[in-house]
C-alpha cells in the first residue's frame, strides 16, 4: 500500500519505497556494530572536536553508504564520519552510525544508530535503532512504531509532573543559559542523564516527557524529528524555533509541556 506524507501545504512524499529500505539499513548496520560493543580491545580515537570515534562508527557508516548508493544512486548523503555527497539532491540520507559513542565505548547500552531521509531539506522519515536493546523506532511525522507497534508520547502537561532528560549537564553551561536550565531541572519531578538518542526514544515511547540537548549537529537531529512528531510530541530548537536544521534540541511529550519548558529556558 502506498503511503503519502504531507508536510505543510507545499508537497507530499510517497514513502513506500523508502520505509523497508530504512529498516534494512538499520538491521545491517546493527549487525555490523554489535560484535564491537563490549570489546575492551576496540581502539578509540579522538577527532578534532575531541569526540571519540572507532572502527565501528566508520565501518557502519561506510556500509550504509554503499547500500544507499546501490539502491538510490541519485540520492545525497550526509554522515558524521565520512562527510557529504551530493547534499543538494531532492532526497538526502543523513547518517549517525553510533549516536552516543561515549556510552558505546564505556559498555553502556544507551546508544543507537540514527538514520534519516530528507526531502527538499526536510526530515520525512527517521529511525532510532537502539542496537544493544533490540529496539527499532521508525517515524514519519504522522506515526511512530517501536519494533512494528505504534507508540505515543504520554499526556504530561506540567513540568512538575515530568521526567526531564539531557545527555551531559556540563554542555549546558558551555552553550546555553545554565541558570535557566538549573531552574528547569529543579522544577521537574525527575531529572536524569539518560541521554543521546536513547532519551528521545524514551520520550517517543511514553517513558519520559522532555529531552534536551544544548548543542547538536544535523546528523544528531534529523532522524529524531519524524520519530518525535510521529509519536505525537513536539520538537524544536532551544528557543522554540525550527527543529531542523538547528544547533540545539528540545523534545517534549505535549505542546503544553513544551511551552513551559521553552519559557523556563528562555526567561
Amino acid at each position: 500500500m502506498s503511503f503519502a506524507l504531507s508536510i505543510g501545504n507545499s508537497f507530499a512524499v510517497d514513502l513506500s519505497p523508502y520505509r523497508p529500505f530504512l529498516a534494512e539499513l538499520a538491521a545491517k548496520s546493527g549487525d555490523f556494530i554489535r560484535p564491537f560493543f563490549g570489546d575492551r580491545s576496540l581502539a578509540v580515537e579522538n577527532k578534532s572536536d575531541q569526540t571519540p570515534v572507532t572502527a565501528a562508527d566508520r565501518g557502519a557508516e561506510q556500509l550504509m553508504r554503499e547500500l544507499i548508493r546501490a539502491k538510490f544512486p541519485a540520492h545525497g548523503l550526509v554522515g558524521e564520519e565520512l562527510g557529504s555527497e551530493n547534499p543538494g539532491a531532492d532526497f538526502v540520507w543523513v547518517l549517525d552510525p553510533i549516536d552516543g559513542t561515549k556510552s558505546f565505548i564505556s559498555g553502556a547500552p544507551l546508544w543507537g544508530t540514527l538514520i534519516a531521509l530528507l526531502h527538499e531539506g526536510r526530515p520525512v522519515l527517521g529511525a532510532i535503532h537502539l542496537v544493544a536493546l533490540n529496539q527499532l523506532f521508525i517515524g514519519d511525522n504522522a506515526a511512530t512504531t517501536l519494533n512494528g507497534r505504534p507508540v505515543r508520547t504520554r499526556a504530561t502537561t506540567r513540568l512538575a509532573d515530568a521526567t526531564l532528560l539531557t545527555s551531559d549537564t556540563r554542555n549546558v553551561a558551555k552553550f546555553q543559559n545554565a541558570a535557566a536550565f538549573d531552574r528547569l531541572a529543579a522544577q521537574a519531578k525527575l531529572f536524569r542523564t539518560w541521554g543521546d538518542c536513547y532519551g528521545y526514544a524514551l520520550v517517543a515511547a511514553g517513558w519520559a516527557d522532555a529531552m534536551l540537548d544544548p548543542i547538536m549537529n544535523p546528523w544528531d537531529i534529523a532522524a529524531l524529528v519524524p520519530v518525535i512528531r510521529g509519536a505525537g510530541g513536539v520538537i524544536t530548537d532551544w528557543r522554540g524555533g525550527a527543529a531542523y536544521p538547528a544547533e540545539a534540541t528540545v523534545a517534549c511529550a505535549t505542546p503544553e509541556l513544551h511551552a513551559e519548558v521553552i519559557a523556563t529556558l528562555n526567561p
